[in-house]
């Protein structure tokens, strides 16, 4: 069903990185310092956007094997030290939050990122005003692609999953997500070749907050 067919969303779920919040400098010097912490080499920023779309716990083992907590520690120090400083809103991002909260549509975010670093960075943008549901990894009983976190957001929300609810992210896990539970998946930002799959996909949010303006 293409936009024009569709009504004012019932609720949002968003993904966090990348999808409203620049990180990519981030996980690229977080990923790239363990990495060479194992004498291995780096990966190129689009290596990290296909190998890092599943939570740490669920992604290190694959790639650093029975050292994948020692992995996880290099990549965390790196990560909090620099995460605050280097965290950056996408452009239209916080335009498409304002939009959405004018027109009274609950939002959550479900993210791969731990849950406590989540609300730090949520707090730190000052954008807690926007989220009835903050949901990271760890918080529900598995992570993204499994549906359990988006539940857990949408009972927050108390609210059940339907396809009027979308699910806003940049990569396949956020998709696959939104599809096992049952909302609509939007892909934002077009970096993965999967996202050519979905009619519905946008370029970025300011052309979500422009579609929204029009429904």
């Amino acid at each position: 069903m293409p936009y024009s067919q569709r009504q004012q969303p019932t609720a949002v779920l968003f993904d966090w990185d990348n999808t409203l919040v620049d990180t990519m400098p981030l996980i690229c010097g977080a990923i790239n310092q363990t990495l060479a912490h194992f004498g291995m080499e780096s990966w190129s920023e689009q290596d990290i956007k296909q190998k890092t779309q599943l939570s740490a716990k669920d992604s290190l083992p694959h790639h650093f094997g029975d050292r994948w907590l020692e992995a996880l520690t290099v990549y965390r120090d790196f990560y909090h030290q620099n995460h605050l400083k280097l965290l950056t809103p996408l452009p239209g991002a916080l335009l498409l939050l304002k939009r959405l909260a004018d027109n009274k549509t609950p939002m959550g975010v479900v993210s791969n990122k731990r849950g406590a670093t989540l609300r730090k960075e949520v707090t730190h943008l000052k954008w807690d005003q926007f989220f009835c549901a903050l949901i990271g990894a760890g918080d529900a009983a598995k992570d993204k692609p499994h549906p359990a976190p988006a539940l857990l957001a949408l009972k927050t929300l108390g609210m059940e999953a339907s396809s009027a609810i979308w699910f806003v992210g940049d990569a396949p896990v956020d998709w696959q997500c939104a599809e096992a539970v049952g909302c609509w998946p939007i892909p934002v930002g077009l970096g993965h070749p999967e996202a050519n799959f979905y009619p519905q996909a946008v370029k970025n949010c300011e052309d979500l907050e422009k579609i929204l303006s029009k429904l």
